[in-house]
């Protein structure tokens, strides 16, 4: 069974049309890597209280990763790197996988970069 990750932003108080930009802004950087699929998270799975704009979720992504052993290192480089390209108000993410739960708000450079490693190192499938 391939594995997928959901993605969603969050941005307190801004326009649904800058999270929707910042979706797809991430979602064609995601698309570069060794991925099957990037795609818009369909409403029905929207967590309570979350947006939702037609049928789709604004700002979450569901990334179907794959048979690529590197897959999860990849997807959050690229997160990690996109979310520092923020410099004043970064936006918040959760990521789920597999039952597990990465959420990053408010927190510093060098706490991103630990949360990112642990959440690799118990998804990664590299010498599994």
């Amino acid at each position: 069974m391939e594995k997928q990750l959901q993605i969603h932003l969050f941005e307190e108080g801004t326009d649904p049309a800058r999270i929707d930009r910042m979706t797809g802004n991430l979602r064609r950087e995601l698309l570069q890597l060794e991925v099957d699929d990037v795609e818009a998270l369909p409403a029905e799975e929207v967590p309570a209280g979350a947006r939702a704009f037609g049928a789709m979720e604004i700002g979450a992504l569901l990334v179907t990763l794959g048979q690529s052993a590197t897959a999860v290192r990849q997807v959050a480089a690229v997160l990690h790197g996109w979310w520092s390209r923020f410099q004043e108000a970064r936006p918040s993410m959760r990521l789920t996988m597999d039952g597990d739960v990465l959420e990053i708000s408010e927190a510093s450079p060098d706490q991103v970069t630990e949360a990112f490693e642990a959440f690799i190192a118990k998804h990664s499938t590299v010498g599994a």
